[in-house]
């Protein structure tokens, strides 16, 4: 049997604009984990409550770790436009 769908060029699944938010998606959720991670006690031997537990740490950075997984999901399902030639 012969393949008759062997030359046939597929479009691309994601346009430019698709890999713009995805990599906006990505910036939000590293800027996320890098507020997650912060907070330093000058006294390791020392329990700081309002550097383990401060707003940033548990507030700002799991809501943005979530928005950019948003957009991340955004990025995936967004039709992707024609490209006119």
């Amino acid at each position: 049997m012969k393949n008759n769908n062997s030359n046939v060029a597929m479009p691309p699944l994601f346009s430019t604009q698709n890999f713009i938010w995805m990599a906006i998606g990505g910036v939000i959720i590293a800027l996320g984990m890098f507020l997650l991670s912060g907070g330093k006690n000058e006294d390791p031997k020392v329990f700081d409550y309002n550097v383990v537990y401060s707003t940033t740490r548990i507030t700002v950075a799991p809501i943005l770790i979530i928005l950019g997984l948003i957009v991340e999901i955004f990025a995936i399902f967004k039709k992707s436009t024609p490209v006119t030639e």
